[in-house]
């Protein structure tokens, strides 16, 4: 029976991706987005036949959409394996106009939501002596960020404490529990948010290797992680980043 994975904001861009690469290693896999209509297309996209993809409407501000996407795909597939925390806003307002609304917004995508993920999941994974958790960080989240909003960096920032908590939390039951953290990736809603200008001072710039990450190498290291294989990577963050943070 192959592998089973849940990709929240799998609808478009780096999600989707991840989906895909996920799907081409031979998992089935559980598109889920808050966008209902962008996961089936996206699902329909990865896998025409609907063999191995399924997908639901899941808004990661909701714990109970976690619970319910859980049990949606275990009925499907009989088990799930694997959750990638992907789900995110990526605002870039200024930190002066950043009004309350939006901030307790991008709070709860980001940070909520991922809280939530590994909460619901990290418990049924725990009780099944197996699972794998893939946290979506950001450079933004260890550099203070270069064009995306102080409410996003902070989220992400958080998002790698955390992950380091459910790492600890689970690692007795054979659950690992990782981070990825890209920067600037190349894909068309960071060409959207970022001016042309603004992107291609960053590159020039900003980064050593002078170009813009792959989006589907960042999904094809996700998809190593989720896979039995790492059993032996924990609590880590995987910086993918052109060289813009070393340590």
């Amino acid at each position: 029976m192959s592998q089973v994975a849940l990709v929240t904001g799998a609808a478009q861009g780096l999600g989707k991706a991840i989906a895909q690469s996920l799907f081409n290693a031979g998992f089935s896999v559980i598109v889920s987005d808050a966008n209902e209509i962008g996961a089936k297309e996206a699902a329909l996209e990865i896998d025409p036949s609907a063999t191995r993809t399924m997908a639901l409407k899941l808004d990661v501000l909701e714990k109970q959409d976690f619970e319910i996407a859980l049990e949606a795909g275990i009925e499907r597939f009989g088990k799930v394996d694997a959750l990638v925390n992907n789900a995110a806003m990526t605002p870039t307002t200024p930190v002066m106009d950043i009004s309350a609304d939006e901030f307790d917004k991008v709070i709860g995508v980001n940070f909520r939501g991922t809280f939530f993920g590994c909460q619901v999941f990290g418990q049924y994974f725990a009780g099944n002596e197996y699972g794998r958790i893939i946290n979506m960080a950001s450079l933004a989240g260890q550099n203070g960020g270069t064009a995306s909003g102080a409410h996003y960096a902070s989220t992400k920032g958080a998002i790698l404490t955390m992950t380091k908590i459910f790492a600890r939390q689970l690692a007795n039951n054979k659950v690992t529990v990782n981070a990825v953290a890209p920067g600037p990736m190349d894909l068309p809603s960071v060409r959207e948010l970022v001016p042309e200008e603004k992107l291609n001072q960053i590159i020039n710039e900003m980064i050593p290797v002078k170009e813009l990450g792959d989006a589907g190498f960042v999904a094809d290291i996700v998809t190593k992680l989720a896979s039995r294989d790492a059993s032996f990577v924990t609590g880590a963050a995987w910086d993918i980043n052109g060289g813009i943070f070393m340590r």
